[in-house]
């Protein structure tokens, strides 16, 4: 019957589902809000690790769905919060059938301007029906529009990367079709965006749409937009939801802006200032990161006070740490450079041999541990990293030092790294982390 979608008795289906269709839409939304709650804060985290670590790929993935599970969580929540009232006035409607302005004793001017301005409690019904269907429906829509902005975004940088950037197509392939098709993106982008903003101007002139079709098409498929088209058209053939949708975009960056807003409590004093020698952040600190969230950024040890006859010293890795150790060491640099996305399927049969690995992995380290410098005061300590992961996972550097050289109070913890800048060796300053040394 669903082929037939002009049979009569397939129309007085749809008609009776639409009727029936808030208690699925409440039901949809329960489970969906307690979903989206729950993995709300996994997917935080996600965000947060990937963007530590710099795996691209996965900090796309996760910032996507991220800004969906927001999108979903408000207007999932202004639907039930709605719906909620529309069950109320329909109660309240049995109760008390419509407004009795006559019975409200009102002046002459008062009657007649909330007749006008307020109308029947039916129309008030209605409209809270169209409002509660049209942001229930907009909410999944919403999603695809994300969807599109992010695979645009992976189109160029696709683009960028595998064509433009590719050393090894020929210069005709990667400059002249690449640098082409960069183009034709980002204008169709940008061509796309116009003609959404102004509700299909492009598409009513008769010249600019010919010109506007073949962008329409390509980026039909970029942003999979032949999946949701007809709910686009159905939202942009009715006034009520073109000026809702539209509506609801100025409030997510009204949101946005005030979730960037915060108190400043001092001119001089910050909470998210780095730790140096007069300032502590408790992301360098484990027992404290454990606390909060258990992502390593940049450097820790285990503890603002050090009652251990050891400092642990954890550095986390990413993929600069990896490029200055090929700067200092060229002959490790792979031909190859295999860091990014991999699968465990392969059809090479290239082996490398587990002793020729290790050995790799021993230079690697080695010319970290050259790279990397510790201090303690005016104490310098030996850099003995080994390849580590911490208690959350985190992959990077971790060595331990010895407290016996230290006295009991406040000391600095310095960690320094040779960098080559204009084929020259100099120091830079990569974490200072205050601490406080007593004997347990």
């Amino acid at each position: 019957m669903s082929q037939d979608y002009n049979n009569p008795a397939f129309k007085k289906l749809l008609s009776k589902l639409q009727e029936e269709s808030w208690q699925l839409e409440l039901l949809i939304s329960g489970f969906a809000i307690f979903g989206l709650f729950t993995a709300f804060p996994a997917i935080s985290e996600s965000v947060l690790e990937s963007k530590n670590t710099q795996q691209m790929y996965k900090f796309v993935i996760s910032i996507v769905a991220q800004i969906s599970c927001a999108i979903l969580i408000f207007n999932l929540l202004l639907h039930v919060l709605l719906r909620g009232l529309w069950i109320g006035a329909l109660g309240l409607r049995y109760v008390s059938g419509d407004i009795e302005y006559d019975e409200l004793n009102y002046s002459a001017k008062f009657t007649n301007y909330l007749k006008k301005k307020v109308g029947s409690f039916d129309k008030y019904i209605g409209t809270l029906e169209n409002y509660c269907s049209i942001i229930f429906a907009i909410s999944f829509l919403l999603i695809f529009y994300v969807l599109a902005i992010t695979f645009t975004i992976i189109a160029i940088g696709l683009i960028g990367n595998f064509i433009i950037g590719n050393e090894d197509l020929p210069t005709w392939l990667s400059k002249g079709v690449g640098i082409t098709l960069m183009i034709f993106i980002i204008l169709g982008m940008l061509i796309s965006f116009i003609d959404f903003v102004t509700q299909g101007f492009l598409k009513k002139k008769k010249w600019l749409s010919k010109l506007y079709f073949p962008v329409y098409w390509v980026f039909g498929f970029i942003t999979l937009s032949f999946l949701y088209r007809p709910l686009v058209y159905n939202f942009l053939d009715n006034k009520f939801g073109r000026r809702l949708s539209f509506t609801l975009v100025p409030i997510y960056f009204i949101i946005l802006l005030m979730t960037s807003v915060r108190y400043n409590y001092s001119n001089y004093l910050s909470e998210t200032a780095s730790s140096n020698d007069f300032i502590s952040n408790n992301d360098n600190y484990e027992d404290l990161v454990e606390v909060n969230n258990g992502l390593i950024e940049d450097v820790v040890i285990q503890s603002k006070i050090i009652t251990d006859p050891f400092i642990k010293i954890f550095v986390a890795f990413n993929d600069n740490i990896e490029d200055r150790i090929f700067d200092f060491n060229p002959d490790l640099e792979p031909e190859k450079d295999k860091r990014g996305l991999l699968s465990d399927i392969t059809f090479s049969n290239k082996m490398v041999s587990t002793n020729k690995r290790d050995s790799l992995r021993r230079e690697y380290l080695k010319t970290f541990n050259a790279i990397y410098k510790i201090n303690i005061d005016t104490l310098s300590f030996d850099s003995n990293f080994i390849i580590s992961k911490s208690k959350k996972g985190n992959l990077g550097f971790e060595t331990y030092i010895s407290t016996k050289r230290l006295l009991e109070g406040k000391h600095l913890l310095e960690i320094n790294r040779l960098i080559v800048e204009k084929n020259d060796t100099t120091t830079r300053e990569v974490s200072k982390i205050p601490f406080w040394y007593y004997l347990d």
